[in-house]
């Protein structure tokens, strides 16, 4: 980008010299009365101009190159529509023509007149001889154009052989000279109401939030003299510790750049005084920060509140009364109706308010441990995507997802947005998204300069995010019951599938062998013959049959093979249909005996089924599990290569069939079989929180060679375990079992936790062959008074339990000993370990910390990394972080079985 910046004069033109005489199209309709001369007639007071290359990041750097401008001139209230304009019109030249762009801002007595230059006059613009009319703002051609329109004064397109400009010119507030701000004169009762005389409030506030300065109106206003507040924290008086409407706290606005808002004081009375503040950050001669406050009663507010800024678009469009809503003020109108678009757009309209070169929308997953980016913009595109990040990157509010953030340079503080490394980006602001007090994700814009953003944007940008959050939950969880009710249809076709090995013999038989076939199943000798499945070549006629075979007793289940012929369908049917003929022929009156159209259906049915009718009985290990029926229509008879072809069928059905009831019925033995050696559900402990996550490996199996167990022991007390028996499978699960059960009752015998396992050790020997190695770690917990608890812990050959303190600090809560089952006289010992408040301690079996993806294992060390994230998390985060860490290590599915206990100390006083 070149730019050249000359006040006043006249500055050389950047169109070339020697062009042809130009070309003029101006607009029609109402903007055609503006039209402007190209000779202009006010004086030009200061010009600037730039050319930006025909990339993307142009855009944003036009912007910023306007805003400066704009600002410079003293041009305040004129620089949002400006760089709104010069955006769209900078975007048609370098992203659509593809050419670079050339800017020039012009200033007058009149106002100020911008010119964005393409070096692509082909490309006419689609200009209409009525009035205006382009269509929705938000497709992608004309939007520039119609924008114009709406915000401009004056605009108009000029054309030359060698570029095409389109130029708009904005027009300034009448005010007096200096004026920032200013309103009509009203009459006296429209004022706002004050007191005879007005207090402001003066409070100056150090850097660490403690009041340095208290004027006198500060004493009268709250009734606290200097001598009393001064030294103690602002906080300790503010009756509302966050601004309703904000996610923005008083510790947080006392640092912000600047801020306004309401708050209350807790006065020497005892009562609240709702205020109106303006807070100001300054710095001293030594460069020492401090905050100013002004504060005045709430119904007072006039005196400090700035007036807020109407776009001149608010007075000509929309309807009398109505109210905007600030939503689609941010998204703009119509909303996406889809989640993706929706984020999408966000992120867009994101960076344009902050004029950033990228930004970025992350969704929180269930749990609130993890961000995953679902929307982007001006990033590469391998993080567009379901990249994940952690919501606590670390100690402090900079290192949490939780709070607003800015970060002036990225290259003074690598990692602190992973998200963005290697991107370029070199300042960043994020803000959460919360409802109703839950994090629900996460926004952020970024910039290739440094220090381009101070919680001034932050704050802007934290009003944006509040604004949409609950559009986004909403658009989130409809994607969710739209993805729930897919997964239902999916399974539903799943089960289909799966059961259909009755369908798959019927459409085997028909109409290869029969016209229509009905399958007969008997669950157990017991059970009387159920009609399962009917099928017939003509779909309309499946019903008709199904009826009628369900009011003919079933066939007797003969094991004797081969077919046999069955008559009731036939006679049955012959029977109902004579009786309709009868009624329809009495009750029609006419002698031409007509048959009434109401007979159809049962004629139809009773001709199906008129002809031969069989029945092969299905048998399976020397029992009769069901039988096949195949029929033919009126007159028709089967030949004996099809009963022979029908028969062979019939017995390979039956053992398909036998197959798929046994592997359910062994299945459901197996799966009861494996849950009963899973404690039942874990207790309830005061002061404690207790997470489990369990994995079986192997398909079909819910237990294997780990377990777990968390149970009452006496008085306050609490036994835990972990385990780990050599092998998988059921083999495995057998001495689960044992280990499990024999845990319960020796602990609550009363014996010492090294006692414990030693009986425990010698009753797997005594299993002989079947004995099996077993890692254990067991452990007696009790919780105290002063919100600890006390640990009294044993690792035999188990994998050692780490403890997570406050600090981020992970260290090893137990000393290695001997395993169980391999030798018989053990001598153990016990270790007290005393958990403090927040401190978690995690216990793991080693199908954890042995996760393998080739030659690369996770081990105790990338176990104790991934444990430090969880500073601050509850035991059922920490536990699903864990795991889920585990099972992004490596792509295979696991080999081993796996279980996670995790335990915390929340204290007296639950966070």
């Amino acid at each position: 980008m070149t730019t050249g910046l000359i006040p006043g004069g006249q500055p050389p033109d950047p169109r070339p010299t020697g062009a042809l005489p130009q070309q003029r199209r101006e607009p029609a309709g109402h903007a055609a009365q503006h039209v402007e001369n190209r000779s202009r007639s006010s004086v030009i007071t200061a010009r600037a101009a730039a050319s930006f290359e025909p990339v993307g990041r142009s855009v944003a750097s036009a912007r910023s190159f306007v805003r400066d401008t704009l600002q410079g001139w003293g041009f305040a209230d004129i620089v949002d529509d400006a760089v709104v304009l010069t955006s769209e019109l900078v975007t048609n030249a370098v992203v659509h023509a593809g050419t670079s762009a050339d800017v020039l801002c012009l200033r007058s007595d009149e106002g100020v007149r911008i010119e964005v230059a393409d070096r692509y006059p082909e490309r006419e613009i689609p200009l209409q001889g009525a009035a205006i009319n382009m269509g929705s703002p938000d497709r992608e051609g004309g939007r520039g154009l119609q924008l114009c329109a709406a915000l401009a004064g004056r605009w108009g397109v000029e054309y030359i052989p060698t570029h095409k400009t389109v130029w708009f010119q904005l027009d300034l507030p009448a005010r007096a000279v200096g004026t920032r701000t200013a309103g009509p004169a009203l009459p006296s009762d429209l004022l706002p109401l004050a007191d005879s005389r007005v207090r402001v409030a003066v409070v100056q506030v150090d850097r660490t939030g403690h009041i340095a300065a208290w004027n006198e109106d500060a004493e009268d206003l709250f009734g606290y003299p200097a001598e009393q507040v001064v030294g103690k924290p602002l906080t300790d008086l503010a009756a509302w510790p966050h601004t309703p409407g904000t996610s923005t706290g008083i510790a947080e606005a006392l640092r912000l750049s600047r801020w306004e808002g309401s708050y209350g004081i807790r006065a020497a009375t005892g009562r609240v005084t709702p205020v109106y503040a303006s807070h100001l950050r300054v710095r001293d001669t030594a460069g020492e920060p401090s905050t100013v406050c002004l504060l005045v009663r709430d119904h007072e507010r006039a005196v400090l509140q700035t007036p807020l800024r109407h776009p001149a678009s608010d007075t000509s469009s929309g309807s009398e009364g109505q109210s905007t809503d600030p939503f689609e003020v941010f998204i703009g109108s119509p909303a996406p109706d889809d989640l993706d678009g929706l984020l999408q757009r966000t992120v867009e309209r994101a960076r344009d308010m902050l004029d950033g070169d990228s930004a970025f929308l992350l969704l929180a997953t269930d749990d609130e441990t993890e961000l995953e980016v679902r929307a982007s913009t001006g990033l590469p595109s391998a993080r567009q995507r379901f990249a994940r990040v952690p919501v606590e990157a670390g100690p402090g509010r900079y290192g949490s997802a939780r709070m607003p953030a800015v970060h002036d340079d990225l290259t003074a503080v690598p990692g602190a947005v992973p998200l963005l490394n290697g991107t370029g980006m070199r300042s960043v602001v994020t803000v959460p998204l919360k409802v109703e007090g839950r994090l629900t994700g996460s926004l952020g814009v970024a910039a290739e300069a440094p220090a381009r953003y101070s919680n001034e944007e932050a704050l802007r940008l934290q009003f944006a995010a509040d604004r949409i959050a609950l559009a986004v939950e909403s658009a989130r969880l409809g994607e969710l019951e739209r993805l729930r009710r897919g997964s239902l249809s999916f399974l539903v076709e799943a089960s289909d599938l799966l059961a259909g090995t009755l369908a798959l013999m019927a459409q085997m038989t028909v109409p290869t062998l029969a016209t229509w076939c009905a399958v007969y199943t008997i669950a157990d000798q017991a059970s009387e013959p159920y009609l399962s499945y009917v099928l017939h070549e003509d779909e309309e006629l499946i019903d008709g049959i199904k009826s009628l075979l369900s009011k003919v007793p079933a066939p007797d289940p003969v094991p004797t093979p081969g077919a046999r012929v069955w008559t009731a369908p036939g006679e049955v049917a012959h029977q109902a249909a004579l009786r309709s003929s009868m009624r329809s022929l009495g009750l029609s009156g006419s002698s031409t005996r007509q048959v009434t159209p109401g007979i159809g259906p049962t004629l139809a049915t009773a001709s199906a089924v008129g002809g031969e009718t069989v029945v092969l009985p299905l048998v399976a290990r020397n029992r009769v599990i069901g039988m096949l029926t195949l029929g033919k229509p009126t007159d028709e008879h089967f030949r004996q290569e099809i009963l022979e072809l029908a028969e062979d069928l019939s017995r390979r059905a039956a053992l398909a069939l036998d197959n798929a009831r046994l592997y359910s019925e062994r299945t459901a033995i197996s799966q009861s079989l494996q849950r009963s050696l899973l404690p039942p559900e874990l207790p309830e402990i005061d002061g404690v929180e207790v997470e489990v996550i369990y994995r079986a490996a192997g398909e079909g199996n819910e237990v294997g060679g780990d377990f777990y167990d968390v149970f009452p022991i006496r008085d306050g007390a609490y036994g835990f375990a972990i385990g780990d028996v050599c092998g998988t499978g059921p083999n495995a699960a057998a001495v689960t079992g044992l280990a499990r059960h024999a845990l319960r009752l020796l602990a609550r015998e009363g014996l010492t936790g090294p006692t414990v396992l030693e009986r425990l050790n010698s009753a797997i020997l005594d299993e002989g062959a079947r004995s099996r190695f077993l890692t254990l770690l067991y452990g007696e917990m009790r919780p105290q008074e002063d919100g600890s608890a006390e640990l009294k812990v044993v690792c035999a050959g188990h994998p050692l339990p780490l403890r997570l303190r406050q600090d981020g600090t992970v260290e090893p809560a137990a000393e290695p000993q001997p395993l169980l089952g391999v030798i018989e006289d053990l001598e153990l010992y016990e270790q007290t370990v005393t958990l403090d408040p927040g401190d978690v301690l995690l216990c793991v079996t080693d199908g954890v910390t042995e996760r393998r993806e080739g030659a690369r294992m996770l081990g105790d060390d990338g176990l104790a990394d991934v444990l430090t994230t969880c500073t601050g998390l509850t035991a059922g985060a920490v536990a699903a972080r864990i795991m889920r860490a585990v099972e992004r290590f490596a792509s295979d599915a696991p080999s081993d079985d796996m279980a996670i206990l995790a335990m915390r100390v929340p204290g007296l006083h639950k966070d």
